[in-house]
């Protein structure tokens, strides 16, 4: 099978096209990042102008000025990509808001266009993160542009299949209107070879959050949970990881003295940080798949985390954690303070969210699944040819 890879976002292309030619596949990627799995040069194309381009925002600005610096330059990415000159493939892959020009060429040449919703739905991804920052940070706006939006939407109907980071992704799907025969769901794997068990929890409790600091990822339920947990558990500790953003930032600033704050970790210092914690908390109101969620369970974290997260697609609720409602901060503290309380629990939680990751958590995992949905989609479509 040949595929293709294009995509300005989503490093998690490069792990896929890497371990499809590990599986004797003919693979690509086009990509805005660098090299980073090792692909033969003759199977990578970096779209180093848009790269150049976007550099002062994240050099000079941070968060939504990053993000913004993001969008503006997309049609940098768009025009370097339309001069490339695609091979001939079974399979085009690409991210949602990145796939309209994969799939002019896909559709040239009657490749399966696969379309990865890294998020859920645009209508439930503006519309649930709006609404947190119409309660917590009023006149505040979402930071993806809603022309995104709407190149996602055009996306969404031209994919031959869409694949859902987490079950999350594919019920927003389905309630906003998207067959159900399209989806397929694959969440995201860890490099295990970064991300491995830890020994044992430490002797105080210690939660770990690791994403952007903003609204959609649930910062205002988190905070006041911790807060009240404080009060009980006077050693408990709080890490927030990750740059903040905007809509978050005044929260951010009345709870300073709560949480430990950590930036700009690369993958191996994040994975020593997590093995030196009791358990990850990601109370998320809006996600895809939350890769860290994947990494935590690696290296032994017991997690605390909502359906939105994307984690009810590898998280049993009371096996490797605990699945709490979204927008529930009295949950949150109630199962934090359960872990507090109850090392042994956390010993348990840890252990089995390590050995599910080990048993089938794996990038290889995810590309060898991966293939056989696109297997399965090419035989429908030839079979849907000849009748």
């Amino acid at each position: 099978m040949k595929i293709v890879y294009a995509s300005c976002g989503g490093t998690w292309f490069h792990y896929s096209a890497a371990e499809m030619l590990r599986l004797g596949q003919e693979a690509w990627a086009y990509s805005a990042n660098k090299n980073f799995t090792g692909l033969p040069p003759e199977r990578f194309k970096r779209s180093r102008p848009f790269s150049i381009a976007c550099q002062p925002f994240y050099r000079l600005f941070k968060g939504r000025f990053a993000e913004f610096g993001f969008q503006a330059m997309l049609p940098v990415w768009t025009n370097w990509l339309k001069r490339q000159r695609f091979p001939a493939c079974d399979v085009v892959h690409s991210a949602m808001s990145f796939a309209t020009e994969p799939f002019d060429h896909a559709e040239r040449i009657g490749a399966l266009k696969v379309l990865d919703a890294s998020n859920s739905h645009p209508t439930s991804f503006h519309g649930f993160w709006q609404r947190e920052i119409d309660i917590w940070s009023p006149g505040s706006t979402v930071g993806v542009w809603r022309s995104v939006f709407a190149r996602c939407n055009r996306e969404l109907e031209r994919a031959d299949v869409i694949i859902c980071a987490s079950t999350y992704v594919r019920d927003s799907m389905i309630y906003n209107g998207i067959p159900e025969s399209k989806l397929e769901v694959n969440p995201f794997g860890a490099d295990l070879q970064v991300f491995s068990r830890r020994t044992a929890p430490p002797d105080k409790p210690r939660f770990l959050f690791a994403g952007v600091l903003t609204l959609r990822k649930g910062i205002q339920y988190l905070l006041p949970a911790f807060e009240r947990l404080k009060k009980e558990v006077p050693g408990a500790e709080l890490i927030l990881c990750g740059p903040p953003y905007p809509d978050g930032k005044k929260l951010i600033q009345q709870t300073r003295h709560l949480f430990t704050y950590r930036r700009g970790l690369n993958h191996a210092q994040l994975a020593e940080l997590m093995r030196t914690c009791t358990a990850f908390v990601f109370p998320s109101i809006e996600e895809g798949f939350a890769r860290v969620i994947s990494e935590a369970m690696a290296s032994g974290l017991a997690i605390i985390a909502t359906h939105n997260s994307g984690a009810t697609t590898v998280v049993e609720d009371g096996k490797e954690g605990f699945i709490v409602p979204a927008r529930s901060s009295d949950t949150v503290y109630q199962r934090m303070k359960e872990l507090a309380q109850n090392p042994e629990l956390c010993k348990t939680m840890g252990n089995a969210a390590a050995t599910k990751m080990e048993r089938g958590g794996s990038w290889a995992d995810y590309s060898r699944k991966m293939l056989d949905i696109y297997n399965r989609h090419l035989g429908d479509a030839r079979k849907s040819r000849t009748t």
